[in-house]
């Protein structure tokens, strides 16, 4: 009774994770090209955490978290496109590195063009002033 009564309690200190199928968060998917397109993803998507580092080079547990969710889904067939919008739907525009061109984003990709026109505005017309 003893020995069941110990059994019974080191069953439930075991961490859940053990139980379940395989845990990718820090290791690589068999199939060579399947990581590949993980990586590539992975390296795109931006730590909620660290904030200025992509899931693959940050240490935080939920940036381990996110490259299990990348790898089991490339694992069961989903295109990184589809991950990419899924990681977007429940984390929000700011968690990809490369933002969508839309109605949030529209200054993100105005704004250095606009720059770039009032440079050339204010080069031209300094070497205007010059020349007269």
């Amino acid at each position: 009774m003893k020995r069941i009564l110990i059994a019974i309690l080191l069953g439930m200190a075991t961490p859940m994770g053990a139980f379940s199928q395989t845990n990718y968060n820090n290791v690589q998917l068999p199939d060579p090209e399947q990581e590949r397109k993980a990586v590539e993803l992975m390296e795109t998507i931006r730590c909620v955490v660290c904030q200025g580092q992509s899931i693959t080079g940050s240490n935080a547990d939920l940036a381990a978290d996110m490259r299990g969710m990348i790898r089991e889904r490339i694992a069961r067939g989903e295109k990184p496109e589809d991950i990419r919008k899924w990681l977007i739907q429940n984390y929000g525009e700011w968690v990809s590195f490369k933002p969508q061109m839309g109605g949030n984003s529209a200054p993100l990709w105005l704004l250095p063009l606009l720059a770039l026109a009032g440079g050339v505005y204010l080069a031209r017309s300094r070497f205007k002033n010059r020349r007269g």
